[in-house]
């Protein structure tokens, strides 16, 4: 049992550092113009500059996960920030388009170890009464991320250069190691649970292969990296259905229609949204001539809408079941796409303010009940896996969201760095990846509302 000051506490840390990735996420989609500039990128390799991290996000998230539920979830959570920084600060001088591309990768490094084990720690700590407050807390800090990320980022940008946004992480950083050292001193590990190595290379050629070949559609070398990792999917399964503690318990999905459906919804909920800020940057400030600081402002309608409603929503969650909120969300985060779609092209500012705020409702509305009900359909000896796949939908969605970007993007523009010349094909692109999203979003209501419950589930603990 923890103290109402340890809870505090732990909250807090746990807060910190889901407001780091974040906020980098948002403050670089107002950025990348200016990066495209200073290394004359393409929009393809600018898209890169995302991109990168995720997919190093993507792949470790789930065996860091569980790497923290065999060895500890305090030291993981705290190599993972250190890790942060340091991506941070090579990125803040980075002088080259590759060498940016690899401090996003350390960060992604970082932010999987952060994000594998920061839900992790507050699940075991609230019990199921407390936990979705907790968690919609946590998810708004999250969102205060997004929000702050369009606003700092696009004031940093325009009068320090885009490095300055880099520079912010690593203070932050550096106290939330402190804090963590000095605070936080349970540490829950399994140490009689092995690591399942072999799954772990399987897992990571899997997600690899397939994520890198989605990005790199329509090209021919997209089929091998795709077909490589299809194969080493179908390996990686065979390998864990022999396994005595296996990487992922594939008899959780089989079983678990709560754990699988509310995954697959949350990998939805990312691919229709996470591109937003993206494009709507893209649109904003090279279709209209708005400037990084003016188009921040207008991003930070979404996140602030977010930030409000998530832990209104997870608290909600506590005593109304989740998947009703959670599927209202998804519903009303379709109607947003829906909206964008129209008035994007040529609709007045007050449309697209409209457009957004719909969006962050339904997103807020959506993660806090749905990661509530991923976290309390798990024993607390799958916690770490529980919270690593939550991460590991959450980063394959915002993946496939990029990949639908850069593939329509490919086709509709090329390699060729974004001009006068291209706005046309630009706002093309940008009509089609909506249309594109809207239809998954559709998908993601149902699979969503077929969930079933986790009431019984809670009521056992």
């Amino acid at each position: 049992m923890y103290s109402q000051t340890e809870k505090s506490v732990l909250l807090l840390i746990s807060s910190l550092a889901s407001f780091l990735v974040p906020y980098t996420v948002s403050s670089l989609n107002v950025a990348l113009p200016a990066i495209g500039s200073s290394f004359g990128l393409d929009a393809v390799t600018l898209g890169w500059v995302t991109t990168a991290y995720l997919l190093i996000a993507a792949v470790f998230m789930l065996p860091f996960g569980k790497l923290a539920d065999i060895y500890g979830r305090k030291r993981v959570f705290i190599i993972g920030t250190i890790l942060f920084a340091i991506g941070s600060l090579l990125a803040a001088i980075s002088w080259s388009g590759s060498v940016i591309i690899i401090a996003r990768m350390i960060q992604g490094l970082g932010g999987a170890m952060v994000f594998s084990t920061s839900m992790a720690i507050v699940t075991v700590v609230f019990p199921p009464g407390e936990r979705g407050r907790a968690i919609g807390i946590i998810t708004a800090t999250v969102y205060a991320g997004l929000s702050l990320g369009p606003v700092l980022g696009g004031f940093l940008t325009q009068m320090y250069g885009w490095p300055s946004i880099f520079i912010v992480n690593v203070p932050l950083a550096l106290i939330v190691v402190v804090l963590t050292i000095l605070f936080l001193h349970d540490e829950w590990k399994d140490l009689k649970s092995g690591f399942d190595s072999g799954g772990a290379v399987l897992y990571g050629c899997m997600l690899m292969g397939i994520m890198y070949g989605l990005t790199v559609l329509p090209s021919p070398a997209s089929i091998l990296w795709i077909g490589g990792g299809v194969a080493g999917g179908y390996l990686f399964f065979r390998w864990e259905q022999k396994q005595e503690r296996p990487l992922i318990r594939l008899s959780t999905f089989r079983t678990n229609r709560t754990f699988l459906c509310s995954n697959v919804a949350a990998m939805i909920n990312y691919a229709v949204v996470f591109a937003v800020g993206f494009l709507v940057s893209l649109s904003l400030q090279y279709t209209r001539g708005f400037d990084p600081a003016t188009t921040g402002m207008i991003l930070l309608a979404q996140p602030l809408v977010q930030t409000v409603v998530s832990p209104l929503a997870g608290k909600a969650s506590d005593s109304v079941e989740p998947a009703i909120i959670a599927t209202l969300g998804m519903a009303a985060t379709t109607i947003g796409l829906g909206v964008l779609l129209i008035v994007l092209p040529s609709g007045s500012v007050l449309w697209i303010l409209a457009g957004l705020v719909i969006l962050g409702l339904g997103y807020g509305l959506f993660s806090s009940p749905n990661t509530n009900a991923i976290m309390s359909s798990v024993e607390v000896t799958d916690l770490g896996m529980a919270s690593g796949m939550v991460s590991t939908m959450r980063t394959v969605g915002q993946l496939i969201s990029l990949a639908i970007a850069m593939m329509v993007f490919s086709v509709v523009i090329g390699t060729v760095e974004i001009t006068p010349d291209v706005y046309h094909q630009l706002e093309q692109s940008t009509s089609i990846i909506f249309i594109i999203c809207i239809g998954l979003g559709i998908l993601g209501i149902f699979t969503s509302y077929v969930r079933g419950t986790v009431r019984n589930h809670e009521s056992e603990e």
